[in-house]
């Protein structure tokens, strides 16, 4: 049965609007007025409506957290012993936004029509990646989708508590970087040049100190807007660059050989894979297919193409394990867990675990380096101020020298 949106006005001339489901327009006008209600607008919702921007452009109803969020109160409602259709609904009832009420409305829709639950949530791609798709397919099929959408909750949770981890990290370096450059410029711009003014009609040698600073800033003053325009047109460069799989890959495999971050992004995304692959084979679904989802995962495409060799390689009967233990790129702890899980016969469990480790161990590296940098950078920033100061102290001081 379609879903429509509608604005209306009841009995007071207060504005209401929401959703309903009706086989015509006429049908749900019909329903609105039975309800006392003077309908303004009825418009059907779309599958790309949900995502539809008021100004025309499309764009995500469900962002990261709120589909943790989201999948968190359906499984809760479904786990409950609700019907899916029923849980849909109040779930738009519920809703505070209304493109969030569409997309619960649509997916009602196409679930009262006959459709499975992973093909209604398959008109939404922007909303729902493929992952999510197959795993509450599998979850249909099995007959335990409850359980299968508390297990995306949590995995869900899980990588949105990770990456908040790691942007913590990274937060304070940045912010103290950022206020260190901002610092520097303004003395190399406004107080070293006064400096210079101070001195113009001296005949007296200034210190080797001050000279260097004045060359160095009168070279940022002219020269600067230079720098920057060729660090934009780099940057802009390496972006389109980017678009290319070659260039993508080759580029990717660089970042893995740094000393530090490289190990970082190589246990990230070792731990992503290892946890969308145990939630896709734990719900039942056919290992190549498990690989191949967990694969497209991988946000460095030099590790996708390892996982994507790797799938080849068990197709062609080599044990998961062994496949991806000739991977070096890819933690070891990855495949001796992934061996122990083939050996017992609990490979879903022993990739969680994996993931588990990983993801702590990715927490810890990152809690060190940002320990590390955070004197490292004072430090540094110390010492460049203290440079500055003294390149403009030390013409004073000897200003005072020669005047006794």
């Amino acid at each position: 049965m379609p879903a429509y949106s509608f604005t209306a006005l009841d009995t007071q001339g207060a504005v209401r609007k929401g959703t309903l489901e009706a086989d015509s327009a006429r049908s749900g006008r019909t329903q609105l007025r039975d309800q006392g209600l003077i309908p303004l607008t009825l418009e059907p919702i779309s599958g790309g409506a949900a995502g539809q921007a008021q100004n025309g452009w499309r764009q995500r109803v469900l962002k990261a957290s709120m589909q943790s969020v989201w999948t968190r109160q359906l499984a809760g409602l479904v786990g409950s012993g609700l019907p899916l259709e029923r849980a849909l609904g109040l779930l738009s009832e519920e809703a505070e936004r209304e493109p969030e009420r569409n997309l619960n409305a649509a997916l009602r829709a196409a679930v009262n029509g006959g459709s499975s639950f992973a093909k209604a949530l398959a008109q939404h791609p922007r909303e729902f990646p493929d992952v999510f798709i197959a795993v509450v397919g599998a979850g249909e099929q099995s007959g335990h989708l409850g359980d299968v959408l508390e297990r995306l909750a949590d995995d869900l949770e899980e990588r949105q508590r990770l990456k908040g981890q790691l942007l913590a990290a990274a937060l304070y370096p940045l912010i103290v970087s950022a206020v260190a450059l901002l610092i520097v410029l303004f003395l190399l711009t406004y107080v070293v040049p006064q400096v210079a003014n101070v001195f113009a009609g001296s005949k007296h040698a200034l210190p080797a100190l001050t000279v260097a600073m004045l060359a160095f800033s009168a070279a940022v003053r002219h020269f600067g807007w230079i720098v920057i325009l060729l660090l934009i047109a780099v940057f802009l460069t390496a972006v389109q660059l980017r678009k290319r799989p070659e260039f993508r890959s080759r580029m990717d495999a660089g970042w893995l050989t740094l000393p530090v971050l490289g190990r970082l992004i190589r246990g990230y995304n070792a731990a992503r894979f290892a946890s969308t692959l145990a939630m896709l084979s734990g719900a039942g679904v056919p290992i190549l297919q498990a690989l191949q989802a967990a694969a497209e995962t991988l946000g460095n495409h030099a590790l996708r193409a390892d996982a994507l060799d790797a799938l080849v390689q068990v197709r062609e009967g080599a044990p998961l394990a062994s496949a991806l233990g000739r991977k070096k790129r890819f933690p070891g702890l990855l495949s001796m867990f992934a061996r122990l899980g083939e050996q017992t016969g609990q490979l879903p469990l022993m990739l969680e675990r994996a993931a588990r480790q990983i993801n702590q161990e990715v927490q810890r590296k990152a809690m060190s380096l940002a320990t590390l940098l955070e004197p490292l950078l004072i430090v540094v920033m110390g010492l460049v101020v203290m440079l500055i100061v003294l390149a403009v102290l030390m013409p004073i001081i000897q200003l005072n020298q020669w005047v006794k």
